[in-house]
């Protein structure tokens, strides 16, 4: 546990920059110190997008924004609306209205019940301020740089694309309590059902990543939740695409260490890019 941290780093375009701004909320390592969990961190760290951020790092190279969380998605879920939250974590009542979905049902909300479908995260219920502090220091904050990079890219280019950077345990649909007929794909590409992005922008992401030799999926088994829902609106051209890989391409799911995929799911995001930039070179 860390006793203090800065919540994001955000990564400025190198060179001549383009709208791109990239995301990655659910790769922090960085525990705080009044997590307060019963749960020993090596479990808690199943919950985290581990290295998502070092596989996309050419963005700045390429003339794109990336911000990353530092603080992890069990103590915090960026990619959540503030209402998401489970009422039965509390040790009294929240002051807001609350409209808890799903996932918190199933103990994934803004703030996480559970490690995983049988193992809860706290042997106590949480205070009403110390939620409140892991919102105004970590939560807004993050939001915050997101939101600037954003509509700094706007107010330039009038226009912005954004990737919503993540990673999926090898069990997703078992863990969303779902059953598929085919296995789960190397990526999942979300545009909550194409109405966050330019479907020629998501085409031109899918057909590179099977030429590359992947397998990709749509929206299935992950959608994308608030933050393309919240960026993504392509009438004003603004263009918001979650990025799904799977975990065992690129690192070990019990180790959390980088696998000997790693460097390469790394080089061939680093082409990928450069494939984006080359789009978006055309666009502005």
């Amino acid at each position: 546990m860390t006793q203090s941290f800065e919540p994001f780093v955000c990564r400025l375009p190198e060179g001549e920059p383009l709208p791109l701004v990239c995301d990655s909320p659910h790769s922090g390592t960085r525990y705080p110190a009044d997590f307060g969990a019963a749960v020993p961190a090596a479990r808690l760290r199943g919950g985290e997008d581990t290295h998502v951020e070092a596989l996309w790092q050419a963005v700045p190279s390429v003339g794109g924004t990336l911000v990353a969380a530092n603080f992890p998605r069990v103590y915090i879920d960026p990619n959540r609306t503030l209402d998401d939250l489970d009422p039965e974590l509390l040790d009294g009542p929240w002051p807001e209205p609350l409209a808890p979905g799903e996932k918190t049902r199933l103990g994934f909300g803004l703030i996480w019940r559970n490690i995983d479908a049988a193992t809860p995260i706290y042997d106590r219920r949480l205070s009403v301020a110390e939620v409140r502090n892991r919102i105004e220091r970590y939560y807004r904050p993050y939001h915050a740089a997101l939101a600037q990079a954003v509509e700094s890219s706007y107010q330039r280019f009038g226009s912005v694309w954004h990737l919503n950077l993540h990673s999926m345990p090898n069990n997703a649909y078992e863990r969303l309590k779902k059953v598929s007929p085919h296995p789960l794909a190397d990526f999942v590409l979300g545009d909550r059902d194409g109405t966050t992005c330019d479907p020629e922008f998501v085409g031109l992401i899918e057909n590179g990543l099977r030429e590359m030799g992947y397998t990709v999926a749509r929206n299935d088994p992950y959608k994308g939740v608030q933050l393309i829902a919240q960026i993504g609106r392509p009438a004003e051209r603004r263009h918001s695409l979650q990025i799904e890989i799977r975990r065992p391409l690129y690192m070990d799911e019990v180790t959390r260490e980088r696998n000997e995929g790693f460097h390469k799911v790394q080089s061939n995001m680093g082409k990928l890019l450069e494939r984006i930039a080359a789009y978006l070179r055309t666009k502005v």
